[in-house]
């Protein structure tokens, strides 16, 4: 039997410019061996042969272009990192292994002890702690402020603020920061600008052209978006991901090659998934606000979201995920999410499967209760990550969880 000679070619970028997010989605970043075959190819190697010892030092001593070894060098992952970095506007993506490894490299790679960090108290509660208790160690400290609050942002800038750090919508309350005002604000005080895109993706909004440096994602979310393989990507300038792409190669959280393939197949579908999420959400969201046994719903897609309006012009959507505060406290909530039997109980969000959990006790569990009340919070908040079931489904396996609560209460007089 014979084998068409196996050479990797990369699809020329140069074809697909000016096309849109939906498009890339699908075509970016594909790569092609001699096999030409029509599905991504997946490259599972520890490392890869040279022709000659010769070769081996020029590939080595990075005199000639190839791959070394896959903790640095996998057409795969960067076949990944080709497609979001086009799908986000930015000239590189580094892929990492988790997106909590997305941002340690960030920050790593790019802050020194005796740097400062403003970062949005509205972010998941493992970012938070990077940041207060282990970027610490390091000699970086970090000042928390409200995501909405320009004031409080440009009060906490120092002489050593070396980076702006936040998430929007954020997690879990779905606020939306101002990022114009916030890039101009980095600007001015020759910081970076870093912004989290998970809830979001670029299909929804795309922060480096609303003033970001650099945007991050977690992959295991939405990008994936069946709950599959656990991953992490930094987008931004070529001389910004040269530094993260080195500080990789050197400690070594970097993604497989099987789990970038399989976002990149993620990402196919990442458009039309992204949409369906957030019809469900919307419709659920304004179903919930009509509930006697809900105090508030926080989702921006609604008119009552305090920033409502910013989000409509900064977002193309209004995302998957919404939050409410049930009319009690932990007992409620717990009741509330255990009388559901469709919904996955689970922590992770972005997954085509409707999610619910506890923020308090779980996501940001490891908060001190004095954060989680300047975070908002509360013992009777629920997130809910909405996925692409029939909306009335969903409807009618919350209402199992409102029926609990009717009948604790008769219980109780």
């Amino acid at each position: 039997m014979t084998f068409g000679r196996e050479e990797t070619v990369w699809i020329p970028e140069s074809d697909l410019e000016g096309m849109s997010v939906d498009t890339l989605a699908v075509r970016a970043g594909q790569i092609r061996t001699g096999q030409l075959e029509h599905s991504d190819a997946i490259f599972p190697t520890s490392s890869f042969v040279y022709g000659s010892a010769a070769q081996a030092a020029a590939r080595f001593g990075g005199d000639e272009p190839g791959n070394i070894y896959s903790r640095f060098t996998n057409p795969t992952v960067q076949a990944f990192e080709a497609r979001i970095a086009a799908m986000e506007g930015g000239e590189r993506a580094v892929a990492t292994a988790s997106g909590m490894a997305a941002i340690l490299s960030t920050c790593m790679s790019l802050l020194q002890s005796g740097d400062h960090v403003i970062c949005s108290r509205g972010v998941f509660g493992t970012t938070n702690v990077l940041f207060q208790k282990y970027m610490a160690r390091f000699g970086v400290e970090t000042s928390f402020v409200g995501l909405t609050e320009l004031d409080e942002w440009r009060a906490a800038v120092r002489p050593e603020t070396r980076m702006l750090f936040i998430e929007t919508p954020s997690n879990p309350l779905c606020e939306v920061a101002d990022m114009a005002g916030l890039a101009g604000l980095a600007r001015d005080n020759e910081a970076l600008f870093v912004v989290d895109n998970c809830f979001c993706t670029p299909v929804l909004q795309r922060p480096l052209e609303q003033g970001a440096d650099i945007v991050i994602h977690s992959a295991t979310k939405y990008l994936d978006g069946q709950g599959r393989c656990v991953g992490g990507v930094v987008v931004g300038p070529e001389k910004l991901m040269n530094e993260v792409y080195g500080f990789l190669r050197s400690a070594g959280p970097t993604m497989s090659p099987f789990n970038a393939w399989v976002f990149q197949k993620g990402l196919e579908t990442l458009p039309i998934r992204m949409r369906a999420h957030c019809d469900n959400a919307l419709e659920l969201a304004s179903w919930l606000e009509l509930q006697p046994a809900v105090e508030r719903v926080f989702y921006a897609g609604l008119e009552s979201h305090p920033q409502h309006e910013l989000a409509k012009k900064q977002q193309k959507g209004f995302g998957g995920v919404l939050s409410f505060r049930l009319k009690g406290a932990r007992e409620e909530a717990w009741q509330f999410i255990d009388a559901t039997r469709m919904i996955s109980i689970t922590a992770n969000l972005g997954d085509v499967k409707t999610t619910i959990t506890h923020p308090a006790t779980t996501t940001h569990g490891r908060l001190s209760p004095e954060d989680k009340d300047r975070a908002g919070i509360t013992e009777n908040l629920i997130r809910i990550s909405v996925g692409i079931e029939a909306v009335e489904d969903l409807k009618t396996d919350l209402a199992r969880g409102f029926q609990a609560l009717r009948n604790a209460s008769t219980d109780n007089v």
